[in-house]
């Protein structure tokens, strides 16, 4: 798309507009994990008592969620599981299933991004979705997290997941690390190897956040011009950073310029917009 072109929603996250968690709850795997805002949110939610986090944030399934995307009428970029992660190993693959059928089937008309810090389980899991549905439905954007070189390994992972069609997305976010020394071609090589369609990058942010170099930033910006990847910078990040500043305000901006690129990704008209009366599948 080339251009932030994202409609307003619900969701505070730049770079989707809802958030939807059919589990809640996670373990810490990686350094990026120090800080887990979906953690601290968890804790302050039980302290509160919301039913949802009676377990603190242990993983927790809520199949009454599942069907949940259906109520949403108008077409959304939707994050699976902001406050989990899909492909938790505590996470029956029938329950992934199960949210894979709302996504393929149920409610198509939507743009789903799943992301994940454990991509060893996407062939897998891709695998089945496809042996389910037929194919693998293409309204659905596989994503993995990678904040320094150690998680730059995740990403053949990924390219093992999702099917031909797929948007792979890449969350660079926190970026803790140059993920290149500079050596911004081989990035870019790493990025088209893996089948990489998209990334975001972001900055860690908060009180005990860990500080960010432009020039990190720089390289992955350079990199996805390189591999013709739509680039999305959602800030710098920093202690005390104010949403202003990071929502297309001065922590967002990059060498002078807004980076929101979106990818073009197949969803299927929303419900009462069908096209000649015909709601194609994804992956169809």
């Amino acid at each position: 798309m080339g251009k932030y072109d994202k409609p307003i929603g619900e969701s505070g996250i730049e770079w989707t507009n809802r958030t939807w968690n059919p589990t809640t709850g996670c373990d810490k795997i990686s350094a990026g994990c120090k800080f887990c805002y979906a953690e601290g949110l968890a804790l302050r939610l039980q302290a509160m008592s919301n039913p949802r986090y009676t377990n603190g944030f242990a993983v927790t399934l809520h199949a009454d969620k599942v069907t949940e995307p259906t109520t949403w009428r108008s077409s959304e970029w939707v994050f699976v599981n902001s406050m989990s992660d899909l492909l938790h190993k505590d996470i029956p693959d029938d329950f992934i299933l199960d949210v894979f059928e709302t996504m393929a089937v149920r409610a198509p008309w939507h743009r789903y991004q799943a992301l994940t810090k454990r991509p060893e389980r996407w062939a897998d899991i891709s695998a089945k979705v496809v042996d389910r549905f037929g194919a693998f439905p293409r309204n659905v954007l596989p994503g993995t997290s990678v904040e320094n070189k150690k998680a730059l390994a995740r990403i053949p992972l990924l390219a093992a997941g999702g099917g031909n069609g797929a948007c792979r997305m890449l969350s660079v976010e926190p970026l803790l690390e140059s993920l290149c020394d500079g050596d911004v071609r081989g990035l870019a090589q790493q990025l088209t190897a893996g089948r990489v369609g998209w990334v975001i990058t972001g900055g860690e942010a908060g009180w005990h956040a860990r500080p960010a170099v432009a020039d990190w930033f720089r390289e992955l910006r350079d990199a996805c011009a390189l591999a013709r990847v739509p680039f999305f910078h959602k800030q710098y990040g920093g202690v005390g950073t104010t949403k202003e500043a990071k929502r297309g305000g001065t922590m967002a901006v990059l060498d002078g310029v807004l980076h929101h690129e979106m990818p073009a990704v197949w969803a299927a008209p929303a419900p009462g917009k069908a096209r000649d009366g015909q709601v194609s599948l994804p992956g169809a």
